[in-house]
C-alpha cells in the first residue's frame, strides 16, 4: 500500500460512537473518561444498537439526546443518511505486518483499532480485503474534531496486512459480513486485552462506504484501501482505574 490512497469511513459501530462522543466531552482528557463514560452511557443506553443511519429513528435520537445537552458531532457522522469518509493516511505512510507503528510523542492516550480494510481497485470496484490497525490518538481527536488530520497524518499512523485475501467463487463481500475480526494486546508489564469486532453489527452496507469513496468526485489511477470502521474500544484499565488503556513504548504488543 504505498502508492495507494487509505481512506476511512468512521463511526461505523455503536460501541465506536460511543466511545468517540465519550473523547470529546472528555477534551482529550483521558482523566475524565470513566466519569464521562458512565453518565454518556446513562443516556445513550443500548438503543442506538438497531439504528439505521439516515432514518426516522436516528433523527429522534439525534433529537432527545441533544435536548439532553448530549449533542455531538460524532452523532452527525454516525446516524447522518450519508457516509462520511475521511483521509485515513498519505501514500507511503502505511506499514506492513511486523514493523512498529507509530505514535507522536505528544499523544498521551492512544490505541489499537482492528478493522476490515476494502481494497479497491481504479475502478472503484472491490476486489479483496485485508485487515488493518488505524491508530488512534484519541487525545488528540477527542480535542477537536478539525485535528483529525493532526491524528492521522504521522509517520507509521497505519498498519495493514499481512495479506490481501482476493475475491472468488469462495469468498466475496458476502462473506465478510458475517466475518469476526479479534485482537490480543499483551504487555511485557502483564496488561492482557482481548477486543472482538463483529461485522455484522456494521450500521452501513459495505457498498454504501465505497460508494461514498469512489464517484466523479474522486478518482485513484491506483486504486485504494478503505478501512470500514471499528467496533474495538479499549476501556480496560491499564494502571490508574478509570483511566483505560494506552500504549507504552516497549511494552505492548497487538
Amino acid at each position: 500500500m504505498d502508492l495507494q490512497v487509505i481512506k476511512a469511513r468512521g463511526v461505523t459501530f455503536v460501541g465506536s460512537l460511543i466511545e468517540r462522543v465519550i473523547e470529546e466531552r472528555c477534551g482529550g482528557d483521558f482523566h475524565k473518561a470513566a466519569a464521562v463514560r458512565e453518565s454518556v452511557l446513562a443516556v445513550f443506553g443500548t438503543d442506538l444498537a438497531i439504528l439505521r443511519p439516515g432514518s426516522e429513528q436516528a433523527r429522534q435520537v439525534k433529537e432527545v439526546l441533544t435536548a439532553k445537552g448530549m449533542w455531538s458531532q460524532y452523532l452527525e457522522v454516525g446516524l447522518d443518511a450519508d457516509p462520511k469518509v475521511f483521509n485515513k493516511a498519505p501514500v507511503l505512510s502505511s506499514v506492513g505486518f511486523g514493523a512498529r507503528i507509530g505514535i507522536p510523542s505528544f499523544s498521551s492516550w492512544n490505541n489499537p483499532e482492528p478493522e476490515l480494510v476494502l481494497i479497491a481497485n481504479s475502478r472503484g470496484r472491490v476486489r479483496g480485503a485485508t485487515v488493518g490497525n488505524d491508530v488512534n490518538l484519541r487525545d488528540v481527536e477527542g480535542g477537536s474534531a478539525l485535528l483529525l488530520g493532526m491524528a492521522k497524518d504521522n509517520n507509521a499512523s497505519c498498519a495493514i496486512g499481512p495479506f490481501v485475501r482476493l475475491f472468488d467463487d469462495r469468498f466475496s463481500m458476502e462473506s465478510l459480513r458475517s466475518e469476526y475480526i479479534t485482537l490480543t494486546v499483551e504487555g511485557t508489564d502483564g496488561y492482557r486485552l482481548d477486543g472482538q469486532n463483529s461485522l455484522s453489527r456494521i450500521s452501513r452496507p459495505f457498498e454504501e462506504l465505497v460508494g461514498a469513496a469512489f464517484g466523479r468526485h474522486h478518482q485513484y489511477p491506483d486504486g485504494f484501501a478503505l478501512f470500514t470502521g471499528t467496533l474495538f474500544a479499549p476501556s480496560l484499565d491499564r494502571d490508574t482505574p478509570g483511566l483505560g488503556f494506552t500504549h507504552k513504548e516497549g511494552r505492548s504488543n497487538a
